[in-house]
């Protein structure tokens, strides 16, 4: 009789366990989406041939991408602490800076900014 219960007992403790793992797996997929809410536009922009020039020291360039928020990985972004020479090439002086389509744009710049220079929509 003590052989059962230990028996239904370690069954018990193994499907609860089972259902905490599931659990945990299903709140570590909801935190690690991906999508963003400017998706769509900064694809845009980096369709549009627009580049930000920046550093991951500058306070402007985490600003800048801030606004965009999880949407900046789609963004097209040169650090000019890595790409030294890419940034001399371009006669980037200050951060952050945009190229869009050969033209500069120093500063952080307002998303609807970048949208009427690069012709997307901001969704």
């Amino acid at each position: 009789m003590k052989i059962t219960k230990n028996f239904q007992y370690a069954k018990n403790l193994r499907f609860l366990s089972m259902r905490k793992l599931i659990f945990l797996f299903l709140i570590f997929l909801m935190g690690c989406s991906v999508a963003g809410d400017y998706d769509a536009f900064a694809q845009c922009l980096s369709e549009n041939d627009a580049t930000m020039y920046g550093t991951e020291w500058c306070s402007h360039c985490k600003d800048q991408k801030a606004a965009f928020g999880k949407s900046f990985r789609l963004v097209n972004y040169v650090d000019c602490d890595l790409q030294k020479a890419e940034c001399v090439r371009q006669g980037v002086k200050g951060y952050p800076t945009w190229i869009i389509q050969g033209e500069r744009f120093s500063g952080n710049q307002p998303l609807y900014n970048l949208a009427s220079y690069a012709g997307c929509e901001l969704e």
